[in-house]
């Protein structure tokens, strides 16, 4: 007989929405796990004695979580979404029909918390991470990428232009309280110069105004836009994010790592972890960024810029140590000269050395070798040293080794935060906020990562097999090591 199903509301149900969430729900494990209750001692100070109360904060920061745990960066999408999950709701502390918070205040509430209030819940994240052995730590791997700013080239101005219009428009508030202030109105065509061609558009003429922190910049395989650069830490043994910290998108990663590595030392150093190796890539390479490193004790593995050079005897030039100077296939040297600042950039430094016209001037390589003025010059970074230091550790079979485990570690996990937690577009405007959307995405990531683990089980499992082990192989050295998942590693 054939069936056919006949619906009819009931006026009357006892509902409790805890009876419908199951017990293996990400939600309803991330509610019991998570631990929010700081942040109404850390949010007191944005609010005053009196008025309208406002969201409630716990909820505000669970709805951005929400937002970036389902891959939205939508302040509308978010609250939409979320009214129809019975998940996220029984998460937010809401019951069915329970209205949710106007999708306007979540903008304006991420405007007015300072970003350390975002930093402290990441590190309190993490600190869960590896309160449960999941971090070793001791071994970082960087990288950076480029995310698209919530601003247009197209809108781009000439900063003098926005200078002016900025200081007008001051004193046009301050001279007429009562008379209402006339509209300052933009140029019609900003990106023109006198003659009506376009101007080419670069960050040190021009800004988009309605972000100036973001920056025109591009990289191969990426259009030129404005962007901001995220840089990130990973823990190589277990693929968490250690660290993560917007800049501005020109910022260049070797000049970036000292500030970096405060950071990332600082947030394992408040876990009683010491870091020991970064992994980078060639981007991050400079005397400076190696000097960093050395400075705070940890072993870098770096490879140097492709414009560096280890030897020039290929070139024919032989280097002598001792006398400072270096000596070509003909016998002529070429002694230090001077020291001379990069193009733009005083703080680099460079050491020039020169041969004599005399010498080169019936040199049978004259016409390929020697300059225009008709001597030969070679230039040497002062931070040779440095490099050479760099050229040994990467060059050796751990270095090679290193190189490899940076690639499969970072990169992944930059694809992943940019894909699934909400991290292909910055929506917001300004540096700071963008440093907010990075936390919480990083921040949503770890939180996937943690609840993929049961941890009860799985240590009792590895107790009971290292007894065993230890039973029957004595002169055996056995030992721990977690690479995502746990194994269990045997050196004879």
């Amino acid at each position: 007989m054939q069936g056919k199903k006949t619906h009819q509301e009931k006026l009357f149900i006892q509902f409790q929405l805890s009876d419908y969430i199951p017990a293996d729900n990400f939600y309803r494990r991330l509610k019991h796990l998570l631990d929010l209750e700081f942040i109404y001692r850390a949010t007191t100070k944005y609010y005053g004695k009196e008025g309208q109360k406002s969201i409630d904060p716990v909820v505000f920061m669970k709805l951005m979580l929400v937002g970036y745990l389902e891959n939205m960066n939508s302040d509308r999408r978010i609250v939409g979404t979320s009214g129809m999950r019975m998940d996220i709701l029984y998460f937010l502390g809401y019951d069915l029909g329970e209205e949710l918070p106007w999708h306007s205040t979540l903008s304006r509430t991420r405007q007015l918390y300072g970003q350390e209030l975002f930093l402290t819940l990441f590190k309190q994240v993490l600190k869960l991470c590896i309160g449960k052995g999941l971090i070793c730590g001791k071994r970082q791997a960087v990288d950076s990428a480029l995310i698209p700013a919530n601003a247009s080239k197209q809108h781009m101005i000439e900063r003098l232009v926005m200078e002016d219009a900025s200081v007008f428009s001051r004193e046009l508030s301050d001279n007429s309280e009562n008379e209402q202030a006339p509209s300052v109105e933009k140029p019609e065509d900003d990106n023109k110069d006198d003659k009506g061609k376009k101007a080419a558009l670069t960050n040190h003429t021009h800004c988009n105004p309605s972000d100036p922190d973001a920056r025109l910049t591009t990289k191969p395989g990426k259009p030129m836009r404005l962007y901001y650069r995220s840089q990130l830490s990973v823990d190589t043994a277990s693929h968490f994010i250690t660290y993560i910290q917007a800049f501005k998108g020109n910022k260049a990663d070797n000049a970036s790592l000292p500030v970096m590595l405060d950071q990332i030392t600082g947030n394992m150093n408040e876990n009683a972890i010491q870091v020991k190796e970064i992994l980078a890539d060639t981007g991050y390479s400079s005397g400076e960024a190696i000097r960093a490193l050395i400075a705070r004790d940890i072993g870098g593995y770096i490879p140097n810029h492709g414009s560096y050079k280890h030897s020039r005897e290929n070139d024919g030039f032989i280097y002598d140590a001792k006398n400072d100077r270096y000596t070509c296939v003909n016998g002529v040297h070429l002694p230090f000269r001077r020291i001379e600042s990069a193009y733009n950039k005083p703080a680099i430094l460079k050491k020039i050395y020169e041969s004599n016209i005399s010498d080169c001037k019936s040199c049978p390589l004259k016409e390929a070798c020697a300059n225009a003025k008709g001597f030969k010059k070679l230039i040497d970074s002062m931070d040779k040293h440095l490099y050479v230091y760099m050229q040994q550790r990467t060059s050796s079979i751990k270095g090679k080794q290193m190189k490899l485990l940076r690639s499969s570690t970072v990169e992944p996990v930059f694809g992943s935060l940019i894909n699934y937690t909400g991290l292909k577009r910055i929506n917001t405007k300004g540096l700071k906020q963008a440093n907010k959307c990075m936390l919480m995405a990083a921040t949503a990531y770890n939180l996937k990562k943690l609840l993929k683990y049961t941890f009860g089980p799985l240590i009792k499992v590895q107790r009971q097999i290292i007894h065993c082990l230890s039973t029957l192989f004595n002169p055996l050295s056995i030992r721990l090591n977690h690479l995502g998942d746990t194994n269990l590693l045997l050196s004879f």
